[in-house]
């Protein structure tokens, strides 16, 4: 191998130190748990909008596991959008954000209309609520959101679409934030915040439903780190992202209907 090649490597293996990858369990789909992994860091921007993923080689050796599961997992990764693969150059990131696996089927017009003015409050409203969370919250306030938390998570595990648990996540942020008035207005919104509350259950699709609970769980975890931490830019751009996403996903139906 020449040196230059050694040296391109060397630059790789270097940068994906950083990524603090998990080793694979057998307990579960191996492709899965390596798309999750990645596309957490891609929409965590960790790895950027242009960048190279290593090679297949390299990401066998770093997740311990055979060409097919990493092959297959790509192949997701490219379902949603989120990178491209070009003989003799490798795979790209395309996007920092999914171009689809959205939570249902379709969903009508008026529905998408009345989910996007709740979310384009709720981006101002729980961004800033998650800042103040991080200045001001109590122990009591962290035993609320953790516990909380661990509901989605369980919730999650279920058939249940988790929107009362995910109602309850958001309401514990707003609590913590020790302002009645931002508590009194989330509690008029009640669970009707939750996107996931105004869609049929024969409009959802629930492997896609499965996928996207396990995203906002991970967006969840973000947001409670960086309350919990005291960190209030972070917290607060984690529940941007978090909602921005949401907003994104829902406005592609807009989209889709007006095309």
């Amino acid at each position: 191998m020449s040196d230059k090649k050694i040296d391109k490597v060397g630059s790789t293996m270097e940068q994906t130190k950083a990524w603090e990858i998990k080793r694979i369990s057998s307990q579960e789909s191996l492709s899965r748990q390596i798309a999750r992994q990645l596309e957490a860091l891609i929409t965590q921007e960790r790895i950027a909008v242009g960048d190279k993923l290593p090679t297949e080689s390299q990401l066998c050796d770093m997740f311990g596991v055979s060409r097919t599961a990493v092959r297959e997992a790509i192949a997701h990764l490219k379902s949603m959008g989120l990178v491209e693969t070009r003989r003799g150059i490798g795979t790209r990131v395309l996007r920092s954000a999914p171009d689809h696996h959205f939570p249902a089927r379709r969903i009508s017009a008026t529905t998408v209309e009345d989910i996007l003015h709740v979310l384009e409050m709720r981006i101002t409203l729980d961004s800033q609520a998650a800042a103040l969370a991080a200045k001001r919250h109590t122990p009591a306030d962290v035993a609320a959101l953790e516990s909380a938390h661990e509901r989605f998570l369980a919730a999650c595990k279920t058939d249940s679409q988790a929107r009362h648990e995910d109602y309850v996540f958001h309401r514990a942020v707003v609590e913590a934030t020790h302002n009645p008035f931002f508590v009194s207005l989330y509690d008029q919104l009640h669970e009707g915040a939750i996107p996931r509350t105004k869609l049929l259950s024969v409009e959802l699709d629930p492997e896609a439903v499965s996928y996207y609970l396990e995203r906002v769980a991970r967006e969840h975890a973000e947001v409670l780190q960086a309350i919990v931490s005291g960190e209030a830019e972070a917290a607060r751009n984690a529940m941007h992202r978090h909602l921005q996403r949401a907003y994104d996903n829902y406005a592609a139906y807009q989209d889709h209907s007006q095309a």
